[in-house]
């Protein structure tokens, strides 16, 4: 890293506005700033006349954006050939990008820890939401200026990775379609039956005064509602109860369960179903807004999780589900009063077994996504602190 420069960001941006007066009537396409350098994502236009803001600030391709407040989520970044001519607001700044260094280069550097440990501890004010960030605080960020060819290399090996992750991702998104597919092809001629006449019963949980982290091996944990999705169980999305909590042994996790979200902020987390594995963690309990669904003979235990899935069962979900637009509900009733279709024990058992066979494929893809992910992050960091060098990264990918 010989002929690699240590300036600041302050070397290779300047600042620039290209001030735009707000029209009534005239609608100005816009975007923000995601956290962490995932880059500029869309957002509501602004609207002459509906807006609060009397003038705006035009994009152009390869500015540099950094949302000044909530700076500790490290705000900043690279605008793409479909950002340009966007618009954002005075709490955003505009900069254009000196010819030594290339956009896409500083795009990755805003995705590294260090960088994010500088926005922090860059950031002024008292209350951590509204800690903001300067402009000349922002440019006199350090940063390690590799000669570009460098540079062209470093974005190449991580495109690479990127295109793995991208093909891993389509692949398992395929695999889950095709499995929907599948049940829906499967079930196409079964009658339709309410759900309540083949379960036992449906149990829930409680509320309990509980810590917002997960709960080590030693402690108790109290499911939060991301801990069910569609088919997967995530013990990790738990919190841990607070000293001198008790939950009842029947709100007590088991392995096979099958659960259902009664109550979240999204409607396609409402009514999610999934069941849990068999090496489950012992202390979890259910939550007020988890229950679980205890089939009676003649229901297979994987089949509800596939028919609660049906395209006609969400439907029916979004249909039934009550309360504001922040929280939806759907009562014990009305889960016990979805109809799904429900064919003899030895046909439940077969559907079951193609849809999550070929869900289990899409499953296998997208753990090799998260696991290239991880050395993707590793990877990145290493190349630019001079840890991992071209040579070797280009050996591996």
């Amino acid at each position: 890293m010989s002929d690699w420069q240590q300036i600041t960001l302050d070397d290779l941006l300047t600042r620039v506005r290209r001030k735009v007066v707000v029209e009534d009537g005239v609608t100005y396409p816009a975007v923000s700033v995601q956290m962490y350098g995932r880059g500029l994502g869309g957002k509501e236009p602004f609207v002459g006349g509906a807006s609060k803001y009397t003038t705006l600030n035009t994009v152009r391709e390869n500015d540099v954006v950094l949302r000044t407040i909530t700076a500790f989520e490290a705000p900043a970044g690279v605008a793409r050939a479909e950002h340009d001519g966007t618009h954002v607001s005075g709490v955003f700044i505009t900069y254009e990008v000196d010819q030594r260094v290339l956009p896409d280069f500083l795009g990755l550097t805003f995705q590294t820890p260090a960088f994010w440990d500088e926005m922090r501890n860059r950031a002024s004010g008292t209350v951590l939401r509204r800690k903001t960030i300067s402009d000349d605080s922002f440019r006199a960020i350090p940063f390690a200026l590799p000669p570009l060819p460098t540079q062209e290399r470093i974005v190449e090996v991580i495109g690479a990775v990127d295109d793995q992750i991208t093909a891993l991702d389509g692949e398992a998104k395929a695999a889950e379609v095709a499995a929907g597919a599948i049940a829906e092809s499967m079930l196409a001629n079964h009658a339709y039956v309410r759900v309540g006449n083949h379960l036992h019963r449906i149990e829930g949980g409680r509320s309990p005064r509980a810590i917002d982290k997960p709960p080590t091996e030693d402690e108790e944990g109290v499911l939060k509602v991301s801990a069910v999705a569609a088919f997967h169980f995530i013990a990790d999305e738990s919190k841990t109860l607070a000293p001198g909590t008790e939950m009842p042994d029947s709100a007590g996790v088991q392995a096979g369960d099958v659960l259902v979200t009664r109550a979240s902020g999204a409607i396609h987390r409402v009514g999610a179903v999934c069941r849990v594995p068999s090496d489950v963690r012992g202390g979890l309990y259910l939550s007020d807004k988890t229950l679980r669904m205890v089939p009676a003979d003649g229901l297979d235990p994987d089949f509800l999780v596939v028919a609660m899935a049906l395209s006609a069962a969400r439907r029916q979900i979004t249909m039934a589900a009550s309360g504001s637009a922040s929280m939806k509900n759907i009562s014990q009733s009305k889960i016990a009063g979805l109809e799904v279709p429900m064919p003899e024990l030895t046909e439940q058992r077969k559907v079951a077994s193609t849809v999550l066979s070929m869900r289990a494929l899409g499953g296998t893809c997208r753990a090799e996504a998260d696991r290239l992910r991880q050395v993707r992050a590793a990877l990145l960091s290493g190349l630019l602190d001079g840890t991992i060098d071209l040579e070797s990264a280009d050996l591996g990918v």
